[in-house]
């Protein structure tokens, strides 16, 4: 189903989006759809879930929502398995630099891995 909206205008500005209820429907299930990144830059209910029921650092909780595997993650950092396993420990506090490359192997924004 493709989303046809309109868009309603005010002082010759768009202001407002008008969907059908089935087309909202579709959109708030793709944005809660596991693995998706907010293109917001916001961190999703489920990401912070993970987190907090577990006792994972946000690194390992985005890396467990997306579906990657440390050895993934490693892969598209350039180092080896261990050393990456180390910086997502809860107990890690990996350098600005450091949480920089993370978040772009994996898409993010570097404030999306910082409680």
């Amino acid at each position: 189903m493709s989303i046809k909206p309109t868009i309603l205008k005010a002082n010759g500005e768009p202001a407002f989006v008008v969907l059908t209820y089935q087309e909202y429907q579709q959109l708030v299930s793709q944005s809660q759809a596991p693995g998706r990144i907010p293109a917001d830059g916001t961190t999703p209910h489920e990401v912070m879930r993970l987190a907090i029921k577990n006792d994972w650092s946000l690194i390992r909780a985005w890396r467990e929502h997306l579906g990657l595997t440390q050895a993934d993650m490693a892969q598209r950092l350039s180092i080896r398995q261990p050393s990456y396993a180390a910086m997502e420990r809860i107990d890690a506090n990996p350098k600005k630099t450091t949480l920089e490359r993370i978040a772009a192997a994996m898409g993010l924004l570097p404030e999306q891995l910082e409680f």
